[in-house]
C-alpha cells in the first residue's frame, strides 16, 4: 500500500522529525517561485493536490483555495509555529481538517529574546554599535548615549501566558519595582513575583516598559492602538514579541518620528519582511529583528518533532500533542 503524501514548505529540519515522518509518508517537498525560497499561497495551491497533510510555519497563508485544492484526503496540518493567525480556523470544520501547532517549545527561546531586545533597546545597543564601527568612538564622555536602566522601573506585560509569564520571571532579577499585567484573569505565578493584573489603558499610562505577548485573534487586533500609543509616557519603550498587527503600526511610527515615545524593540512588524523603504527602517530609536523569537538550533529541533507528532497522530488517529480547537 503506497505512502499518504505529505507536502513540506521546506525539508532541511531536524533529522529526528525528518526520519519519523520519512518513515509513514511520501514526502513532497513545495516547489517555490519565490527568489528567496520562501513558497507562496499559490505554490502551496500548486503542490498540494493529494496530501493528507501539510507541515507549514506562520509565513505562508492557509486559505480556502488550499482546502478545495488538496482534496478529500486532506486531515491535517501541522504548523511550526505557536501563533496559527495564518490559518483559516472557520475552514477546519468545513473540511473536516485538524490543526496542530507548538505552542510550549519555543517559551524560553522568546521570553529570552524579548528580554534581550529591551535590553538592547533600552540600552541603545545598536546606534552604539554603528558609532564603534564608523569612527564615532573617540573616547569616553559624559551624556554620550545614555540609556535607561530597569532597576526600579514598572514593566508591563500585555499577554501573560507562557511566555509573558516566564519574560516576569526573568525580569525579576533585576529589581524592577512594579510588575503589571494584563491577561483574561489573574495569574497566581504573577502574584508571586508582585504581579497586580490592570487594565490595558491603565498598565499603558503607568508602564516604563510595555511588553507585548499576547496572542493574535480577532479581539487583540490592534491592542496597541493609537490612543494608547499616544497615552505612554514620553520615557517609555515599547517591545513586541507577539505579532505585528498586535500594534498600530503606523500610529507607532508617528510617535517615534515625533519622539513622544522613548522608543521600540520589534521582533514582529507588518508586513514581514518589512520594506527597506518603510520609514521604520530609518528610525535610530526603533531597533527591528527579522522575526527571530524562536531561533536557536534546541528550539527549532523541538519544534519540528513536535509538528511531526502532531501530524502522526492524526494518520493513526490519536489525539495530537498540541490540537488547536476550532
Amino acid at each position: 500500500m503506497p505512502k499518504p503524501k505529505l507536502l513540506m514548505l521546506r525539508d532541511n529540519f531536524s533529522k529526528s522529525a525528518m526520519d519519523m515522518l520519512s518513515q509513514r509518508f511520501y514526502i513532497e517537498v513545495c516547489k517555490t517561485s519565490y527568489v528567496k525560497n520562501v513558497p507562496t499561497t499559490q505554490d502551496v495551491i500548486d503542490c498540494i493536490p493529494g496530501s493528507f497533510g501539510l507541515f507549514c510555519y506562520s509565513a505562508v497563508k492557509i486559505t480556502e483555495e488550499v482546502f478545495k485544492a488538496a482534496g478529500p484526503n486532506f486531515k491535517v496540518i501541522g504548523t511550526m509555529s505557536v501563533g496559527y493567525d495564518h490559518v483559516d480556523l472557520s475552514l477546519l470544520k468545513k473540511y473536516k481538517v485538524r490543526l496542530g501547532n507548538t505552542p510550549e517549545v519555543v517559551t524560553e527561546a522568546v521570553a529570552e529574546l524579548a528580554v534581550g531586545l529591551l535590553i538592547a533597546t533600552t540600552r541603545r545597543f545598536y546606534e552604539v554599535k554603528r558609532e564603534v564601527k564608523n569612527g564615532g568612538w573617540k573616547s569616553w564622555s559624559p551624556n554620550w548615549f545614555l540609556g535607561s536602566g530597569l532597576a526600579g522601573s514598572t514593566v508591563g506585560i500585555i499577554g501573560y501566558g507562557n511566555i509573558g509569564a516566564s519574560v516576569a520571571e526573568k525580569l525579576s532579577c533585576f529589581k524592577i519595582s512594579e510588575l503589571l499585567y494584563y491577561s483574561r484573569s489573574e495569574k497566581p505565578a504573577a502574584k508571586s513575583l508582585g504581579g497586580k493584573l490592570v487594565s490595558v489603558d491603565e498598565l499603558v499610562k503607568l508602564s516604563d516598559y510595555i511588553i507585548i505577548t499576547i496572542a493574535l485573534n480577532k479581539d487583540t487586533e490592534f491592542i496597541m492602538n493609537r490612543d494608547r500609543i499616544f497615552s505612554m509616557k514620553p520615557t517609555a519603550l515599547l517591545v513586541n514579541v507577539g505579532r505585528g498587527k498586535l500594534v498600530d503600526q503606523d500610529a507607532l511610527t508617528e510617535a517615534l518620528q515625533r519622539k513622544f515615545i522613548r522608543g521600540a524593540g520589534l521582533d514582529v512588524m507588518t508586513p514581514e519582511p518589512l520594506p527597506l523603504d518603510n520609514p521604520l527602517m530609518k528610525l535610530d530609536n526603533c531597533l527591528l529583528l527579522p522575526h527571530v523569537g524562536s531561533s536557536t538550533v534546541e528550539t527549532e529541533a523541538s519544534m519540528a518533532i513536535l509538528t511531526a507528532k502532531n501530524i502522526l497522530a492524526v494518520l493513526d488517529n490519536t489525539p495530537m500533542p498540541n490540537e488547536v480547537k476550532s
